[in-house]
């Protein structure tokens, strides 16, 4: 007997729990618990674009990092996530699901990356204190915001209304401006939750499905050549920065 589906090729389990949305917020509680009991353990997952060059977890791993001592932080992402993960995870699946958010949370670490700037040399105290390109970066709200451009893609596919989640997602980008909140990440995981979202729905159909992989393959390619041209980019300007080329 067939199992009914959703348009998207998830198994309709009336009644079901969200399993993965569940299992992130133990995790992003279990970790923040852990930072607060140990500054090293949080200093070695935090991204920052100079850490995160010799240790590429990081892309991932501060998503399920929040601020110590901030419990505002980490239950704002929360809620969001869970009013996010109750309607897209049973509509997608549970691995359709997992692989967006850990994409977009990929995403949001990138687009931080590709907005920063080394600092300037010769180096000064006042320099690194400001220079994005070594201040530290936790939060899981660009995976979040890519939940929120993944949505808006679907329910423009199924014909649903998203007007209450553009004011969500107005309120929520003038907050991102408030000094100390990632804006960059908050793009990056946006436009990766988009992205993610139009390869999902392009592949929804049966016939399309087996294009599902190879197409989401091709944006992790995208974020990983992106990255690594970032670094490039900026190693050259250093480079001529310390040569007295820089103009």
């Amino acid at each position: 007997m067939r199992m009914p589906r959703t348009q998207f090729g998830a198994m309709v389990t009336p009644g079901g729990r969200p399993v993965v949305t569940l299992t992130i917020v133990v995790i992003c509680v279990v970790v923040w618990l852990l930072q607060n009991a140990s500054s090293a353990f949080s200093n070695a997952m935090e991204f920052s674009p100079l850490a995160a060059r010799s240790e590429p977890w990081r892309f991932l791993t501060s998503a399920f990092e929040h601020a110590p001592g901030s419990p505002l932080h980490i239950l704002f992402n929360m809620y969001a996530l869970w009013v996010l993960g109750q309607y897209l995870e049973p509509l997608l699946g549970r691995l359709r699901f997992a692989i967006l958010y850990l994409v977009s949370a990929l995403g949001g670490s990138v687009g931080y990356l590709l907005v920063a700037s080394p600092p300037a040399l010769p180096l000064t105290q006042a320099g690194i204190n400001h220079s994005s390109w070594l201040v530290p970066m936790v939060g899981a709200s660009g995976a979040v915001f890519g939940l929120f451009g993944a949505l808006i893609v679907f329910n423009r596919h199924l014909g649903r209304s998203s007007r209450q989640l553009y004011i969500l997602l107005v309120i929520n980008a003038v907050l991102g401006f408030v000094p100390g909140i990632a804006w960059q990440a908050h793009v990056g995981g946006f436009l990766t939750g988009v992205a993610m979202a139009a390869v999902i729905t392009a592949t929804a159909p049966q016939n399309r499905r087996k294009l599902q992989l190879p197409a989401v393959a091709a944006v992790l390619v995208f974020l990983a050549v992106a990255a690594f041209a970032k670094y490039a980019i900026s190693d050259d300007a250093m480079l001529r920065s310390i040569a007295g080329l820089a103009p």
